[in-house]
């Protein structure tokens, strides 16, 4: 967080899921309220299974904490949050630039409501019972990420990341709605991938989003891939996302919000540069057999280059469960039974490959929502951001965030 002037920038620690954003020196709270103009919320955690406390507390209650404290900021020019496009969790076809009305559903669900306020005091209630039962810390983070997974398939979401981003959205255009003179955009990024230009191409801090399946793909794991032909996979640079979020702050800098709703723009590739996500097993295997990774002077490959194989794609989820079972899930029944014959002698090994197992299931289920992806992100708007950066060559150059330049 940060606090600029035409003679210095301060830094200081703040914490979105708390009022006021945690700063408790009041000199300090006053000369933001008088000097802050833009506010960019990029705070988030973006893990698809965080315990729903966390993830609620960060992305649902920050984002209005963070309104809440700028409506404050009498210089105020613009609020910028950024969210997610699969806020519109599993839907196919068009997805457009439309904002989600409080209490709104992806799957129709009217029994039970929902409410933020009433999953802050299921949350509690949650917390309540599992302190009771004196479990673990552990025990009780496998819990919650169990709860919020309930919670947001209850409601049409596929995870507890993309729900309570949604409600972070509800919670922002509640407040819009009693103040139309906000000037507010929320930003809906797709699957934001390493830079296509700056630092320099190729960059990304630590391995996120696909960029871990290129590096298992690189290292030999990959035998098997999940995709059907013609289905697009939203994939968007980083650095192209900072760039029109700058580009999206400065154009609507001292814009009341329409219709007492936030602007929103959807940065992603699938409109204008689609790219086939089953492309990706033969991009993986012609780069890594032409460019192959070392492997460690430790490991079995012992510092040699790592052979790939072309991975066998499975149109559905359904026929790679079917597959897994034939191949692993049988052969675990047998060694179930020898163990049983030999005096547990192969325990270890049988809850070993069965861990093993229901992992792969798990994260299988889990991106399923995204490799098999049937939507389409409308951009409209972002089209006539880039449309205005276009007729600067300068800032066009400067500003770059046009999907369609991405080989």
């Amino acid at each position: 967080m940060g606090l600029s002037s035409t003679h210095s920038f301060q830094k200081f620690a703040g914490d979105v899921t708390l009022e006021n954003l945690g700063i408790r020196d009041p000199e300090l709270t006053r000369k933001l309220w008088s000097e802050v103009d833009f506010v960019a919320n990029f705070a988030a955690t973006t893990n698809l299974i965080e315990r729903y406390d966390v993830a609620f507390d960060t992305n649902t209650v920050g984002a209005k904490n963070v309104l809440e404290f700028s409506m404050k900021c009498v210089n105020l020019k613009l609020l910028l949050y950024v969210s997610t496009a699969y806020v519109w969790g599993e839907k196919s076809g068009f997805l457009f630039e439309n904002p989600l009305r409080k209490g709104e559903t992806l799957n129709g669900t009217t029994s039970p409501k929902l409410d933020s306020q009433i999953e802050m005091k299921l949350i509690s209630q949650k917390l309540q019972e599992l302190k009771n039962e004196q479990i673990s810390y552990k025990e009780e983070t496998t819990a919650m990420k169990e709860f919020g997974l309930q919670r947001a398939r209850l409601f049409g979401w596929p995870n507890t990341y993309v729900f309570t981003k949604a409600m972070g959205e509800m919670e922002i255009g509640e407040l819009i709605e009693s103040r139309n003179d906000l000037p507010v955009v929320i930003f809906r990024p797709t699957m934001i991938t390493s830079t296509f230009k700056e630092p320099f191409p190729g960059w990304i801090e630590g391995v996120r989003t696909i960029d871990s399946v290129i590096l298992a793909g690189g290292k030999g794991k990959i035998k098997f891939f999940l995709g059907r032909a013609g289905l697009i996979m939203d994939l968007i640079p980083g650095d192209m996302v900072v760039n029109a979020s700058i580009v999206a702050m400065v154009g609507h800098a001292n814009q009341p919000s329409d219709d007492r709703q936030p602007f929103i723009y959807q940065v992603g590739s699938s409109a204008r540069a689609p790219f086939e996500s089953i492309k990706l097993r033969d991009y993986l295997y012609n780069y890594f057999s032409k460019n192959p990774l070392i492997s460690s002077p430790t490991s079995k490959h012992n510092g040699k280059p790592i052979q790939v194989s072309y991975p066998f794609v499975f149109p559905t989820t359904a026929s790679f469960f079917a597959f897994l079972y034939i191949t692993h899930m049988l052969p675990l029944k047998g060694l179930r039974l020898v163990n049983a014959l030999l005096c547990d002698c192969f325990h270890d090994k049988c809850n070993d490959a069965e861990r093993k197992i229901t992992f792969i299931m798990k994260l299988v289920k889990l991106y399923e929502p995204y490799i098999l992806f049937e939507g389409i992100f409308d951009d409209f708007n972002t089209e006539r951001l880039r449309t205005a950066v276009r007729g600067n060559g300068a800032e066009a150059d400067t500003f770059y965030f046009d999907p369609k330049c991405i080989n």
